[in-house]
């Protein structure tokens, strides 16, 4: 069974420090790979897969901003397309672009929708609602007005993620520096409780970071560290008290809220999106309504097994349970 995965061309697949949507087309690929699947990933040229790696940008535009994003992403989708015949599905990790050629071939498509970006893309899902094939990563970012094949939770390999029983005394914020994120929350919370808190992302709002976040990056309560690759990410995330994660929106899937859980580390997080779908409250962590029951929250903890939020990841988030239900989804649609 020949299979093409679409991944985006912000970032290198899998990525370097940021970039989920890619780091899900990796697993998805790689997981395939280890089902004794013929996959062929489509990604920028320094991608890496035990796949067959196929690629007409040599590097992300988010790596190097000389280059032109619409015009790369143009190139690479249609880079696929021309060469779709080949495959007997097409599973598209790259938003709403690539339907648009879903009349124009014979292989059918399966779409991951990782997220909205805005209502205003609604549209373009619907006009080829009756073609294809979509897939939510969690039942809140579901809409209304689409029709899904399914619901599969992101996977991560349990692998990459080593199990941390005793943890160090400090909180971690893990994401990217945006409002939605919450990370100025994140900061009010361990001033609040007394507590060392890890800032580690990207910087994607520089207004943002510059009034919220860096006058209060001390070096030593608060620390800023920047992006964290894979095994910085690892070290981090196994060996902080809790992930804090006070979103601002209605996150889809916290990609870090699983890896967290993975590294039996709990998770404190606003009420909102796919939180409640993600955390057992008072199992694996606490789902929160505002500031004040988080910090009443961080006090407990300790009542948390970090056992439980492992098993729990496993279960519920790895790469091998992501992999096993999308073949299911395949082959309830006679994909196969």
């Amino acid at each position: 069974m020949k299979i093409a995965i679409l991944s985006p061309v912000a970032w290198r697949t899998p990525p370097e420090h940021y970039g989920p949507w890619e780091q899900m087309a990796s697993n998805v690929a790689e997981g395939l790979v280890q089902h004794g699947w013929d996959v062929t990933l489509f990604a920028t040229g320094n991608s890496h897969t035990a796949g067959t790696l196929k690629a007409i940008c040599a590097t992300g535009y988010e790596e190097d901003k000389t280059r032109d994003a619409k015009v790369m992403e143009c190139m690479h989708i249609s880079y696929l397309m021309e060469q779709a015949a080949d495959y007997a599905i097409i599973h598209n990790h790259f938003d709403f672009l690539p339907l648009t050629y879903s009349r124009l071939i014979n292989t059918p498509m399966v779409t991951t929708i990782h997220g909205f970006s805005s209502e205003k893309i609604i549209p373009v899902y619907k006009r080829y609602n009756d073609i294809n094939h979509y897939v939510s990563i969690s039942n809140s970012d579901r809409h209304p007005e689409l029709d899904y094949a399914g619901t599969v939770y992101n996977g991560i390999d349990p692998a990459g993620f080593d199990y941390c029983e005793t943890p160090e005394d400090y909180l971690l914020f893990f994401g990217r520096l945006h409002p939605h994120k919450g990370a100025h929350d994140a900061i009010t919370l361990a001033k609040k409780t007394g507590h060392r808190l890890i800032i580690a992302g990207i910087i994607q709002d520089e207004g943002y970071y510059n009034e919220k976040i860096k006058p209060y990056v001390d070096g030593e309560q608060i620390r800023y560290i920047g992006p964290a690759g894979p095994k910085e990410r690892n070290t981090l995330l196994g060996k902080a008290k809790a992930l804090l994660h006070p979103i601002y929106f209605e996150e889809p899937f916290g990609l870090s809220v699983a890896e967290a859980m993975m590294c039996g580390t709990p998770v404190i997080a606003y009420r909102r999106g796919s939180m409640p779908e993600l955390i057992i409250n008072g199992e694996t962590g606490y789902l929160v309504n505002d500031l004040h029951e988080a910090a009443e929250k961080i006090n407990t903890l300790p009542e948390i097994s970090r056992a439980a939020c492992r098993m729990w990841a496993i279960e519920q988030f790895s790469m091998q349970k992501m992999v096993k239900d999308y073949v299911r989804i395949y082959e309830s649609l006679n994909l196969l």
